[in-house]
C-alpha cells in the first residue's frame, strides 16, 4: 500500500503501519533532543509527513489522537481539518501535551489555522502548565510567519503577554517566549521597533530568564538588522 492511499484507511490500519516504521535508533536520537511521550515508536518527522499525504479527515484525527501514541498524535495534527477544530478540542488536546515537539507540531500544523486560535492564546499564556503556556507562545511565533491575515494590533497585544511570561524560568516556556519575540521582530517589519523596545525592557529586569530572553533576541536582531547602538547591548 502506498503512503498516498494510506491516510484514507481506518485508524487501526494506520497505527499498525506506524508500528511497522518503529526504529529504536530514531527513538534514541529523539531522546537526546528531549523528545518524549507516553508511547514513543521512534519515527522521523519526515516519514510522518509522507504518511500524512492525502485529504484532511477530522474523524480520523480524533481517533489517532485518542490512541495516545506519540507519533499517531503528531500525525493527527497533520491530517485534521482545522476548519472543524473547536476551542473545546484545542483545550482538550493542549492539556495532554507531554513533549515540546508535540506542542510545536500541533500548534504550527493545526491550531493556528483553526477558527478560535486567537481566543486560545491569551488564555493559555497565563496558565501554569508548562506545555500549555509554551503552546501560547509557539502559536504567536507561528502566526506571524503563516497567518498574514492577523492584524498588527493583535500581534502588538502579545508584547504584554511576552513581558508577563518572561519571568518563567522553565526551559520550554522561556524558549517559546524568546521564539515569539524573535519572530515578531524578524517577520513583522512594522512592529520591529516595538519588538526591540520590548527586548530592552526585559533586559532591564532582574529576572535571569527575562534577561536571557532579551539578550538572545537582541543578539539575533543585531545579526540580522545591524545597528547595535540602536538595538541594544
Amino acid at each position: 500500500m502506498s503512503t498516498a492511499s494510506l491516510i484514507q484507511q481506518d485508524s487501526k490500519t494506520i497505527i499498525d503501519f506506524l508500528r511497522s516504521l518503529s526504529d529504536p535508533d530514531v527513538k534514541r536520537q529523539q531522546s537526546r533532543f528531549g523528545i518524549a511521550g507516553r508511547e514513543m515508536l521512534g519515527i522521523s518527522i519526515y516519514d510522518l509527513r509522507k504518511t500524512a499525504k492525502g485529504p484532511k479527515n477530522h474523524t480520523l484525527a480524533l481517533e489517532l489522537w485518542q490512541s495516545g501514541i506519540h507519533e499517531a498524535r503528531l500525525l493527527a495534527a497533520m491530517v485534521d481539518d482545522p476548519a472543524q477544530v473547536t476551542l473545546s478540542q484545542m483545550q482538550d488536546w493542549v492539556t495532554e501535551f507531554d513533549s515540546w515537539d508535540l506542542c510545536d507540531v500541533v500548534t504550527d500544523e493545526l491550531f493556528i489555522h483553526s477558527p478560535d486560535m486567537l481566543e486560545a492564546i491569551p488564555q493559555w499564556a497565563i496558565r501554569e502548565e508548562e506545555y500549555v503556556k509554551r503552546a501560547a507562545f509557539a502559536m504567536i511565533a507561528a502566526i506571524v510567519v503563516h497567518r498574514k491575515d492577523v492584524s498588527d494590533d493583535i500581534i502588538r497585544s502579545y508584547f504584554s503577554l511576552i513581558e508577563a511570561a518572561a519571568d518563567d524560568n522553565r526551559n520550554f516556556v522561556k524558549k517559546a517566549v524568546n521564539w515569539a519575540l524573535r519572530n515578531i521582530g524578524k517577520w513583522k517589519p512594522s512592529l520591529r521597533s516595538e519588538a526591540i523596545a520590548c527586548a530592552n525592557r526585559l533586559l532591564s529586569k532582574e529576572s535571569p530568564s527575562a534577561r536571557w530572553i532579551a539578550k538572545d533576541a537582541i543578539k539575533e536582531f543585531i545579526l540580522k538588522f545591524g545597528g547595535k547602538d540602536e538595538i541594544g547591548s
